[in-house]
């Protein structure tokens, strides 16, 4: 259970990194109020170290495994939203990716 939470709280940071760091791209609201969006980056912490947490309480205390899980999460997180929001089509290097990012996440989930 505490591996989903930290799976969970790790994709919550990376879905708000994303609208942090991109959404200036998008919306004007985001370049007119830089401060305020960077002031969401006290939150933002708030769920990489949750998510850090738990996931290394469910990776029975190991810390690599959660990087990798953390950076798999975030790429998936990425690809998704860059294709949703900005309408940036997935190209076989981006599945490729995709595909190596899913791969190291269920290595250091079910390999024991």
């Amino acid at each position: 259970m505490n591996l989903i939470y930290g799976i969970l709280f790790l994709a919550l940071g990376h879905i708000g990194a994303f609208f942090q760091l991109n959404g200036q791209f998008k919306w004007d609201w985001f370049k007119t109020n830089e401060w305020v969006i960077a002031a969401c980056g006290v939150v933002l912490s708030f769920f990489y170290i949750w998510g850090t947490k738990y996931t290394v309480a469910g990776m029975d205390g190991l810390l690599w495994p959660t990087r990798f899980i953390g950076f798999g999460v975030g790429i998936i997180i990425y690809a998704l939203c860059v294709g949703y929001f900005f309408n940036e089509g997935i190209t076989t290097k981006t599945i490729v990716s995709l595909s190596i990012a899913t791969i190291l996440i269920c290595i250091q989930v079910l390999w024991k």
